[in-house]
């Protein structure tokens, strides 16, 4: 059902996607009935029904309510995988976690008032460091309890950039190394595709990624538009359809090196489990000061990170979103604390989720609205839990192949707007470098039980890196340009 009575605060405060506003767009209305409003006063885009090429859904507009649930349904496949697999990496509850992840975005999309589309999904930042911890003989208590630390130190550090201004980010993040962070949180992701998915089936993920490709590229409307989602229901069916005329798919195990033959798609895992039940909460913590040194390092990812994910919803819908990068943080921090507080897993602006709006071309905030509401309700159904555990892997090898490739370009466009001038060696070879660390990913240890790698190695060294080489160089900083 539309919302009426908002007409005059939706044409003041509707998002410019055709040109960019200047800079302190959109104002920051407060937490009041403005700001109510432009959290929850979604427009309705032309008929609802239809979108010409070209034509984008803002973040204050929506389409019809079936459509709308459907994008929200896209938004909850795309990360799904990521949030299941992290969790269950870290030792955490998988079911906590993508339930949370429902929440943490609610309170992420209300800090934000609706202008910054986003899903917070699990992040992989801490991987290592809890790794860590519990190699050093912490248990699941401690891993969230200094996570939940590292929450709250983040939505501090958003505090302080909100109130220090805008200006600070453009010194530290130039548009040479927010495009390399975005670039490496694309690119950095490629490991999970190669050596995760990918290989559990190749010949399944190389049609399920043609078929999400000529989905996408061929049909222009509605469907075009739900392209991940069809194209990986697409994939679990033709992997059902191969278990039945073709058998069990075999794969050497990395691990054992041994012969591995298994169906593609199993739902022993659905048929044993509960339809409605409350996941496994974890109400008691552990606060070990090793621990959260250990994980302090990744809030520095997380930031860079957020910042990324935030350039780059500005970069898809045309708007200076700058202002609200503060917010974002504190989002994120105050997600992350509210999450791990019960159990749950850390959580990020998520790059796949950004992928898809980069896909489909809307941005509305109802989408992830739907979204959040379906996690916390999938995280009462422990069989659809398990049904998504179901996924075969290839499949998702080919879903995200596309996804995180197209976040990755999206650096690259930041680049190319931004006239970013690579023949200057002082932002060529830092960020050549800190792009290559997130690809390999490289490891680097730091202590005998504490290593950076991936994308939070490579953010440190393209940051780093860059205004170190700067500063020798003694050349000026360049200020994120505003056209």
């Amino acid at each position: 059902m539309e919302i009426t009575g908002l007409e005059s605060a939706q044409s003041k405060y509707r998002w410019q996607v055709a040109e960019r506003m200047p800079s302190g767009w959109p104002p920051d209305v407060g937490p009041g009935k403005k700001g109510l409003q432009m959290a929850f006063g979604w427009k309705l885009h032309g008929s609802g029904r239809t979108l010409a090429p070209g034509e984008v859904v803002k973040p204050d507009e929506r389409l019809s309510w079936p459509r709308m649930v459907g994008f929200g349904a896209q938004h909850v496949i795309a990360m799904f995988g990521a949030t299941f697999v992290f969790p269950v990496i870290m030792g955490l509850d998988a079911n906590v976690a993508i339930m949370m992840s429902g929440v943490a975005t609610i309170i992420f999309l209300l800090i934000v008032q609706g202008r910054i589309p986003s899903y917070l999904g699990t992040s992989a930042s801490f991987v290592g460091a809890v790794a860590a911890i519990r190699a050093g003989g912490g248990d699941s208590n401690t891993v969230t309890s200094a996570i939940l630390i590292a929450g709250i130190v983040l939505a501090l550090v958003g505090v302080a950039i909100h109130f220090l201004g805008i200006e600070i980010i453009h010194k530290i993040f130039p548009p040479v190394v927010t495009g390399a962070v975005v670039m490496l949180i694309g690119f950095g992701l490629a490991y999970v595709v190669a050596d995760i998915y990918w290989p559990q089936d190749h010949w399944m993920a190389l049609i399920t990624m043609i078929i999400t490709m000529l989905i996408i590229v061929l049909f222009k409307g509605f469907i075009g538009r739900i392209g991940i989602l069809l194209g990986l229901i697409s994939g679990f069916v033709l992997s059902w359809l191969a278990d039945k005329i073709f058998g069990n798919i075999s794969v050497v195990d990395a691990a054992t090196q041994k012969v591995n033959s298994h169906p593609r798609v199993s739902f022993d895992g659905v048929s044993k489990a509960d339809w409605f039940g409350l996941p496994n909460f974890q109400l008691s913590h552990d606060f070990k000061a090793s621990a959260i040194v250990l994980v302090l390092p990744a809030v520095i990812a997380l930031i860079a990170e957020n910042i990324g994910h935030v350039k780059a919803v500005g970069e898809m819908t045309g708007a200076d979103v700058d202002p609200m990068i503060g917010r974002a943080i504190i989002g994120d921090g105050v997600g992350t604390a509210v999450a791990t507080l019960v159990g749950g897993s850390p959580t990020t602006t998520y790059a796949e989720n950004i992928g898809v709006m980069a896909a489909t071309r809307v941005y509305s905030t109802l989408a992830y609205y739907i979204a959040a509401v379906v996690a916390i309700l999938l995280g009462l159904i422990p069989k659809f839990g398990q049904l998504i555990y179901a996924t075969p892997g290839g499949v998702l090898g080919g879903i995200t192949v596309i996804l995180y490739g197209m976040i990755g370009l999206l650096g690259a466009k930041i680049w190319i707007e931004n006239r970013v001038d690579f023949a200057d060696p002082v932002n060529m070879v830092p960020i050549g470098a800190g792009i290559i660390l997130a690809i390999g990913p490289v490891s680097h240890a730091i202590t005998d039980d504490f290593s950076l790698a991936g994308i939070a190695l490579g953010t440190i060294v393209v940051l780093g890196g860059y205004h170190l080489l700067r500063a020798i160089a003694g050349q000026p900083e360049r200020s994120i340009s505003s056209t």
